[in-house]
């Protein structure tokens, strides 16, 4: 048999996840990296900011994160993937980057030294199975 959450469990598992970027005394951050490290700073092409609280209430499984501070002076390399920290620097998730058809896409994944990085929208989704 296979496990099919409801629209409530969906939300609620998607809320636990992305509260957790939430941790600390501070802000967490997402960054862009060039190769896959849950260690801070590791392989870091740009580092961007989130909201104090990242993420509003999850509906029907999907949590959209409140305005995400750019990162006016990237470090720069090549962005494909991408690792979610809490305040304290510990790793919440990972994903993969890429200009299209991926987790989160980019407009260029070329990033170069000092360039601003924007992200304009973002969502997490928790699937039903």
């Amino acid at each position: 048999m296979v496990v099919v959450l409801t629209n409530s469990a969906r939300s609620a598992a998607a809320d636990a996840v992305v509260d957790q970027i939430d941790a600390g005394a501070g802000a967490g951050t997402i960054e862009l990296k060039s190769a896959a490290s849950t260690v801070q700073g590791t392989n870091e092409v740009a580092t961007l900011t989130f909201s104090t609280t990242a993420f509003g209430a999850a509906s029907n499984g999907v949590a959209t994160a409140a305005a995400i501070t750019d990162d006016t002076n990237a470090t720069g390399g090549t962005a494909n993937d991408a690792t979610f920290f809490d305040s304290n620097g510990n790793a919440v998730l990972q994903c993969d980057v890429a200009a299209a058809a991926s987790d989160i896409n980019l407009s260029s994944i070329t990033i170069g030294a000092g360039d601003t990085v924007t992200i304009t929208s973002l969502t997490y989704t928790q699937p039903a199975s």
